[in-house]
């Protein structure tokens, strides 16, 4: 009879376990292995000098185009300098991009969203044209249009990666705003006669800004991506910078005979964007409960 009973009390948990959808079970592995990679890209950005003896801009002809070995973990490139060591130099520049241009982006859309999200009707619609406007307006020509005024640089990458993904998040913004500000506990402050800006400070932002906690730790390696994908076209920084894109860039000519060139940029823009991605994840489902603790 106790036995039954045991059995009987197990079976909620293993349908409690079996319901749960599996995209809400992170692998801790996962979660560690990305944790490793961020670190070692932060600290490549920070002291790259921990990572490598060599110089990113050292020439030596004599090793040119030589394909990875002990010596040289990822190859050389066209002009002998080690590729490995280039990759570890360029994560400083290639985070800083990502982190302006996240900064900017969510910046415009906290400016734009809450607006639209608070502001009457009138300021509303102005704002939902302007957004769409801008949806209609590709990254890339917005980048040709800076890279022509100010020149290829990395504070034209961050601008231009920083307005075109700013529209989306101005949306996202504008929708937890409205949902926040319709909620029950929000008209419940209203009618025990809490003024708008403390009903605005004390309730609708800090609820409906939460979930850009998410957002930014993933725009960080989207804006990664932009930003290589505008490099490889000749946008971003000016050789011999060793930023990632700029480095997928340089390599294009070579790509026939020296796979190297672009395939380890590559991946690190790959591994360090799929890392942020599982570390933003993760904190989703802490803040939504979804993880045990």
């Amino acid at each position: 009879m106790s036995s039954t009973i045991e059995a009987a009390e197990a079976v909620p948990a293993l349908v409690e376990g079996a319901a749960r959808p599996a995209s809400r079970r992170l692998p801790r592995p996962t979660l560690v292995l990305s944790l490793l990679i961020v670190a070692f890209f932060v600290v490549a950005a920070l002291v790259p000098a921990l990572l490598t003896s060599r110089s990113p801009v050292a020439i030596d002809l004599a090793d040119a185009l030589r394909a990875p070995s002990l010596s040289h973990p990822m190859g050389t490139d066209q002009s002998g300098r080690d590729v490995y060591t280039r990759v570890v130099y360029g994560a400083r520049q290639s985070l800083l991009i990502g982190l302006g241009a996240t900064a900017i982006g969510l910046s415009l859309a906290l400016l734009l969203g809450t607006l639209a999200g608070l502001g009457p009707r009138l300021v509303d619609g102005v704002v939902n044209r302007f957004l769409e406007v801008a949806f209609a307006f590709p990254v890339l020509l917005l980048a040709l249009l800076l890279v022509a005024v100010f020149g290829a640089s990395v504070s034209t990458e961050i601008v231009a990666v920083g307005v075109g993904i700013a529209p989306g998040y101005a949306r996202m913004v504008r929708g937890q705003v409205l949902a926040v500000k319709g909620s029950g506990y929000v008209e419940a402050a209203h009618a025990l006669g809490h003024s708008f800006g403390r009903v605005t400070r004390r309730h609708i932002l800090p609820n409906a800004l939460r979930p850009l906690v998410v957002v930014g730790t993933m725009g960080v390696g989207q804006s990664i991506v932009w930003a290589s994908g505008l490099a490889f076209l000749g946008l971003g920084v000016a050789p011999p910078a060793s930023e990632w894109g700029a480095m997928l860039d340089a390599g294009r000519s070579y790509v026939t005979h020296a796979w190297w060139l672009e395939v380890m940029p590559g991946l690190a823009i790959v591994a360090f964007t799929m890392a942020v991605t599982t570390i933003g994840r993760y904190v989703q489902l802490r803040l939504e409960g979804g993880l045990d603790r």
